[in-house]
């Protein structure tokens, strides 16, 4: 094996098992013992059982974000469209990557506090935010032709990723004992978000204030 094949091996091994078991449950050893290779390998390709995850991390966390970033980037496609194809984008990749998809969902750091562009920080949470700045400019524009306070759009476009991010959570696992295909897991995604959407109040008020509360 080359130097080069045996880095890509090295990953490779190393993604299962951090899907399986996470950062913290997968030590260098058993890294080295499914590979097939002594632990100085490891260190000596990576430098230790951090440098190998972030590399898995930062691969992953570029593919999940080359396609949505493709899906939402497409010109001339109404804004219902762009919901449809961003979710069936990450539906998409969680479908053929779900040892990555575990691994970035479940153990990648938060977003970094520092700005900067790196393994650790751009993570599923990073991904999700450019999403979300993406729909809030459209949540803007049409709140503001229908009346409705374009302020109150940053807070639309988050609860708007997050219910499909969390739902394509939820599909990973359930995917083997739901009989939802994914075609119709994004029709139901798309029809809650769009049709709620059509449906929204300028001025939504709780049935219960705080007020009626201490009544």
């Amino acid at each position: 094996m080359t130097r080069a094949q045996r880095h890509e091996q090295l990953i490779d091994v190393a993604r299962g098992l951090f899907a399986e078991k996470g950062l913290d449950g997968t030590s260098v050893e058993e890294i080295a013992a499914h590979a097939g290779v002594s632990k100085p390998v490891v260190y000596e390709h990576f430098g230790g059982k951090e440098g190998l995850y972030a590399v898995v991390v930062d691969r992953e966390v570029q593919t999940l974000h080359d396609a949505i970033h493709a899906a939402i980037s497409q010109p001339s496609v109404s804004p219902r469209r762009l919901i449809e194809l961003g979710t069936l984008a990450l539906l998409d990749y969680i479908e053929e990557s779900p040892d990555g998809f575990r691994i970035i969902s479940r153990d990648s750091s938060p977003i970094s506090l520092d700005g900067k562009d790196s393994a650790e920080s751009r993570t599923f949470a990073t991904i999700l935010s450019g999403i979300a700045a993406r729909v809030e400019g459209l949540l803007g524009a049409q709140f503001a032709r229908r009346g409705f306070d374009p302020d109150t759009a940053p807070l639309y476009s988050q609860m708007l990723v997050g219910l499909v991010a969390l739902a394509g959570q939820w599909w990973v696992d359930a995917r083997e004992t739901t009989s939802l295909t994914k075609p119709q897991v994004a029709a139901h995604l798309v029809n809650l978000t769009w049709n709620g959407l059509s449906g929204l109040l300028p001025h939504p008020r709780l049935l219960v204030t705080d007020e009626d509360a201490d009544a």
